[in-house]
């Protein structure tokens, strides 16, 4: 029977995209997600899928023996960081109790490997740039506690057990899918390039940019954004490192390692679409630093991953040709 990877919010943005990848190199991926914020029409239709809850432990042992599961991709949780400050029980619930029940059912069904979707919000606001994987993780919202609880959790599950797992901490995702099939599909998303393609498209009236007096070079935040599908292909050089190594676990920064600022973001968008946004300057939000970069040389020297698609001009084409796509045929 053919090994199979659990692919937790497999219908999400980022799990879609990992799905493709894991299809795309040969591997069975095995989607499950409870529809709450995913699409089924995300997940390809050769694709088995699973609709349920992480935390349902009889639905996850029955998906492991079903398919053969030898690993998983966690992908499964909640992502607004205000909502995360105005409700932080849900985020504790859906990130850090549910993913608990999730770690339970696969130690208690052999499943030896877990790749798991961290982020840098870990860090909170840190001290100096690029931020390195060893600085003090100070979260400053419940997002981020969150999902570093969840990191402390799989180090000690890893010490405990026949297990190993790799925390990929995100910086700004964007982008879809270069040949199309996937991309990011929520409605009312906070990802400035998703809400900036939406503006251009006439989604959205205008689109703002919050703090023009930040330190750096044209006064407005600077992130390090990273295509959706450099990042999903870090997970399948995950999985497959997990597997070689048994006996190790990893956790990386995933970014490019440089950073645009807004301002840069939405001048890349009127590029790319030829036209002009219209730009609301709004006063600078709580808790956003200045500058937020990856140091990314340990994924890099360590996994081997090379970024395929460093350009932002490219990310924003992509992102608006899904966004195009959308209009044309919305997802469901």
């Amino acid at each position: 029977m053919q090994k199979s990877i659990l692919v937790t919010g497999g219908a999400g943005y980022i799990g879609s995209h990992a799905v493709l990848a894991l299809k795309d190199s040969g591997w069975n991926p095995i989607v499950i997600d409870n529809l709450v914020t995913g699409f089924r029409g995300a997940v390809p239709a050769d694709i088995p899928f699973v609709e349920g809850d992480i935390a349902d432990h009889g639905l996850i042992s029955a998906t492991v023996e079903k398919y053969n599961i030898i690993a998983a991709m966690h992908f499964a949780g909640s992502v607004v960081v205000p909502e995360s400050v105005s409700d932080p029980l849900k985020y504790y619930y859906n990130n850090t109790a549910k993913t608990r029940s999730l770690l339970e059912s696969m130690i208690k069904n052999n499943v030896g490997h877990f790749i798991f979707s961290s982020t840098a919000a870990t860090y909170g606001i840190p001290k100096t740039i690029p931020v390195h994987e060893d600085m003090p993780k100070n979260p400053i919202n419940p997002y981020g506690t969150s999902k570093l609880m969840t990191e402390y959790m799989l180090s000690d599950v890893a010490a405990a057990h026949n297990f190993n797992y790799c925390a990929l901490r995100y910086f700004n995702v964007a982008g879809a899918d270069p040949k199309g099939r996937t991309g990011q599909s929520t409605s009312g998303a906070t990802h400035l390039i998703k809400v900036a393609v939406e503006a251009a498209l006439g989604k959205r009236d205008s689109i703002s940019i919050f703090g023009t007096d930040y330190d750096t070079e044209d006064g407005t935040g600077v992130r390090d954004y990273i295509h959706v599908s450099d990042l999903a292909a870090a997970h399948v050089i995950a999985l497959e490192r997990l597997i070689e190594s048994p006996k190790e676990s990893y956790i990386f920064n995933c970014g490019y390692g440089h950073g645009f600022s807004v301002t840069q973001v939405l001048d890349a968008v009127d590029r790319v679409t030829n036209n002009k946004l219209t730009r609301n300057l709004e006063p600078r939000r709580a808790g956003d630093p200045d500058a937020l970069i990856s140091d990314n040389s340990k994924i890099k020297q360590q996994f081997g991953w090379t970024p395929q698609y460093d350009d932002l001009n490219k990310i924003v084409q992509h992102a608006l040709a899904w966004e195009q796509r959308l209009i044309e045929n919305p997802i469901t």
